[in-house]
């Protein structure tokens, strides 16, 4: 099995496992890259990737580069963790962030104090509704994953 494929990494963490419409996201990823897909007929981005649109119902698809900001929208705080792999790490964050260049994208992930930091070392200050944050893909066990870090003025 591919690294690509699995549900968990070896710490328990849990791994994409991308399907046929988000394979190219996590392909994009790989490269240090936060693209979204997007209509290819009324340009409509959209996220989680699928392979009608929303909007006009057009099948043709692109990826646009999006310049990897937003602000968090929401996050939460699980008490105890929700799977036995994250409790070393309880509590950890979970954002949801609003990307600034696609407003109404919304992607979920966690908020580190830097790329190859672990998933409870966001400061508690960082941790707020509005708050300027950017991408980073770090390498976990050949996993490239998708985090989030504060973004400083």
């Amino acid at each position: 099995m591919s690294p690509m494929m699995r549900a968990t990494t070896d710490n328990g963490l849990l791994a994409p496992v991308p399907d046929a419409d988000g394979a190219p996201f996590w392909d994009f990823a790989t490269r240090g890259e936060l693209r979204i897909q997007s209509c290819a007929a009324c340009r409509e981005p959209r996220f989680p990737p699928r392979p009608c649109c929303p909007k006009c119902q057009s099948f043709a698809s692109s990826w646009r580069l999006v310049n990897g900001t937003g602000h968090i929208w929401s996050y939460v705080l699980p008490h105890p963790p929700l799977l036995p792999g994250y409790a070393a790490h309880a509590p950890y964050n979970v954002v949801v962030v609003e990307l600034s260049d696609a407003p109404g994208i919304r992607m979920v992930g966690n908020l580190v104090a830097s790329p190859d930091a672990e998933i409870d070392s966001a400061a508690p200050e960082d941790l707020r509704i509005g708050a300027p944050v950017r991408a980073v893909f770090p390498q976990a066990q050949g996993i490239t994953l998708l985090r989030w870090t504060p973004e400083r003025p």
